[in-house]
């Protein structure tokens, strides 16, 4: 009887062990990268549990992360990274919805998109993408719980549409005294989509008076130091470094680009949450 018992109590505490969820495993999305979106593509999950995607310009592989054939809600977290075993040798790009695309230059070993200010409340797939062909060799993709909430801070408001290059504007460096580091620059914009024949739209911030871009957004910078933007986006946002500070505080801040409509920029200050 004693014996019964005690293989009785070893069944149900392995079933009970076996049902547990790891608390990393949500994150962890490696395993939903299952097809891609171009015929011609291929990936091939390796035995160190990397993932090399050979990819085609402007294909996808794609992760799908519907639960129950239902979309998911995002909104808990705060971003979703790759990260490459190797540095990438062309563009990458990272789609989460139609107006939320993070873009990476080549060399990076890893990609962040961010969730602030875009709805990810209806999140069915992230896709990572390339400017040409080339062969990826992904070693995570994770999301990160959101730790904190942003306070806004306005620091310019107006109407400026930048059209091809011709428009911009000034922040003084005096609107910096109070940032810090690890604080967020929000850009609030529309795309200007009247003409068939703008096909991209940039964004470029550098320290005013000089050439230098921004550090905090260095990663999704293209060859000429701009930001590109999706053309459904309304917002993005820049995560300033202890450089951006200095040279922000001593210089301000210029911001022009290609045909964005700019209504807003802020300063964003971290609450943690407890």
């Amino acid at each position: 009887m004693r014996e019964r018992l005690l293989l009785l109590m070893g069944l149900m505490l392995l079933v009970s062990c076996s049902g547990d969820k790891n608390a990393g495993d949500e994150l962890n999305l490696m395993s939903k990268f299952d097809n891609t979106w171009n015929i011609y593509e291929s990936f091939t999950n390796n035995e160190d549990g990397t993932i090399t995607y050979n990819s085609q310009p402007w294909g996808g592989l794609v992760g799908t992360v519907k639960e129950q054939n239902m979309p998911v809600d995002w909104s808990n977290y705060e971003s979703v990274t790759f990260e490459f075993a190797e540095p990438t040798k062309v563009p990458t790009q990272i789609m989460v919805t139609s107006s939320l695309k993070t873009w990476g230059k080549p060399g990076i070993k890893s990609l962040t998109s961010y969730f602030d200010g875009q709805n990810v409340t209806s999140v069915s797939e992230v896709v990572l993408q390339t400017s040409d062909t080339a062969s990826v060799i992904i070693s995570k993709v994770y999301l990160s719980p959101k730790d904190a909430t942003w306070t806004p801070v306005n620091l310019w408001k107006g109407n400026c549409s930048l059209g091809n290059w011709q428009n911009g504007f000034v922040i003084g460096p005096e609107k910096f005294e109070e940032a810090y580091e690890g604080d967020k620059l929000e850009f609030i914009f529309s795309t200007d989509t009247s003409s068939p024949d703008v096909t991209f739209w940039l964004l470029k911030t550098v320290y005013s008076t000089t050439e230098t871009a921004l550090e905090g957004n260095n990663n999704e910078l293209n060859d000429w130091g701009c930001a590109q933007i999706s053309n459904a986006a309304t917002v993005y946002r820049i995560i300033l470094t202890a450089k951006d500070i200095s040279q922000l505080r001593q210089y301000g801040l210029f911001v022009n680009g290609h045909y964005l409509n700019i209504t807003q920029c802020n300063l964003l200050q971290k609450e943690y949450l407890e």
